[in-house]
C-alpha cells in the first residue's frame, strides 16, 4: 500500500494548494459554534442529571467532517493523481584495458611530484575509477616484465595492488617490448570489441628479448589497440645517479631521454596515439583524453507509462457526500 503512494504524482499538482481551504473551513465552523449558540435560562439542572447523550449528540459534527472529507478527496482528483510504471533495458559493452607501467628506476625522477612512478600511479587509479565497466589489468616491467594483476572488474583489488607497486621489484632495466607484449599476451584472447593497453615509460628500450616493434607487430595482428604515453620534462631532471647500500638513492640533474620514435610508431600501427606527459597536470589530461576516446558501448530503450488514479478518489467523495446526505434527511431530518 505504502509502495503505491510512493509512486503516486500528480498533473496538476499546484491545485494541491486549494487543501488549504479545509483548516479555514475548520477554523471558520468552531468559531461558528462557539458564537452562534442560544442561551437558556432555567431554575435549576437538577432535571437533566443522568440523562443519556443521543445519537444525534454524537454525530452532530459529523456532517462538516464528512462534507470536509469529500472536498479533500475532490480536490485530489482534480490534481489527477497518476502512477508511472518504467522499465529500462540497458546493454553494457565494457572494454579490455591492459596498464603497461614502467617501473625503473629512473621513473623515481622527481620532475613530477612527488615522482614520476607515485604521479602515474595516482593518475591510474583515477583513471580505473572513471571505468566501472570495464575489464582492466596491470602489467610492470623494468629490466624485465611480469602480470601484476590480470583483467577483472573488481577495481578494488586491482587499486590495492598498486599501491605495492615499487621501483626494484624486477631487475632495473627497460624493457619496453617484453613490457608490451606481456600486455598484449593477457588481452589477446579477449572477446570484447575494443582491447587497449596503456603503456608508460620515461626511456629508451635497452632490455629484454622482445622488440619495442615486433611486440607492436604482435598488437597489431590481434587487433589490441596501443596508447603510448612518455613521461618527463623537456631538458634534465633531478633523477637517482646511484644507489647507497643502505638502499637510498642519490640523485642529480641528468638529460631526459625517451625514445618517442618508437613509441609514436607502437601506436602509429596499432590504431592508437602517442602523448608526452611533462607534469602532474599533462599526464592527468593525458589519461582523460584515453577515457574520452575509448568509450563504454551503451544500449538503452526506456519505457514509461503513466495511468491515471482518480477514479477511488472520486468515488470515496461520494461516498462520504451520500452518508453525509442520509445522515441529515434520516437522523437530522427536521419535523415541521
Amino acid at each position: 500500500m505504502f509502495d503505491f503512494f510512493n509512486d503516486i504524482t500528480f498533473a496538476n499538482k499546484e491545485l494541491l494548494w486549494l487543501l488549504l481551504i479545509i483548516p479555514a473551513i475548520i477554523g471558520w465552523y468552531i468559531w461558528k459554534n462557539k458564537t452562534c449558540t442560544a442561551d437558556l435560562k432555567a431554575s435549576s439542572l437538577n432535571g437533566f442529571e443522568g440523562l443519556k447523550k443521543s445519537l444525534k449528540q454524537y454525530l452532530r459534527h459529523s456532517s462538516i467532517v464528512l462534507r470536509l472529507l469529500a472536498l479533500a478527496l475532490l480536490i485530489v482528483v482534480l490534481a489527477r493523481p497518476q502512477s508511472r510504471s518504467s522499465w529500462k533495458d540497458v546493454k553494457t559493452e565494457g572494454i579490455d584495458i591492459l596498464m603497461s607501467l614502467d617501473i625503473s628506476g629512473s621513473m623515481l625522477a622527481k620532475d613530477f611530484k612527488p615522482n614520476r612512478l607515485e604521479a602515474a600511479k595516482e593518475v591510474a587509479v583515477d583513471f580505473i575509477d572513471s571505468r566501472p565497466n570495464d575489464r582492466i589489468g596491470l602489467v610492470i616491467f623494468s629490466g624485465e616484465s611480469f602480470t601484476q594483476c590480470p583483467l577483472t572488474t573488481d577495481h578494488a583489488v586491482i587499486k590495492n595492488l598498486f599501491s605495492d607497486i615499487h621501483t626494484g621489484m624486477v631487475k632495473d632495466g627497460t624493457a619496453i617490448g617484453n613490457g608490451l607484449a606481456t600486455a598484449v599476451s593477457r588481452v589477446k584472447d579477449s572477446k570484447a570489441k575494443s582491447k587497449v593497453v596503456i603503456l608508460l615509460t620515461d626511456g629508451v628500450n635497452n632490455q629484454g628479448s622482445v622488440a619495442p616493434l615486433t611486440a607492436a607487430e604482435i598488437a597489431k595482428a590481434f587487433g589490441v589497440r596501443v596508447y603510448t604515453i612518455g613521461v618527463g620534462t623537456i631538458g634534465k631532471a633531478l633523477a637517482p645517479v646511484a644507489m647507497y647500500p643502505d638502499g637510498s638513492y642519490q640523485f642529480g640533474y641528468v638529460d631526459v631521454n625517451i625514445d618517442e620514435k618508437s613509441l609514436r610508431e607502437i601506436s602509429d600501427m596499432t590504431g592508437g596515439k602517442y602523448f608526452r606527459a611533462t607534469d602532474n597536470k599533462k599526464l592527468k589530461e593525458i589519461y582523460k583524453e584515453i577515457d574520452r576516446l575509448e568509450k563504454t558501448i551503451f544500449e538503452e530503450k526506456n519505457f514509461t507509462n503513466k495511468a491515471e488514479h482518480f477514479l477511488p478518489f472520486a468515488i470515496s467523495a461520494a461516498m462520504f457526500l451520500l452518508i453525509e446526505f442520509l445522515l441529515k434527511n434520516i437522523v437530522f431530518k427536521s419535523v415541521p
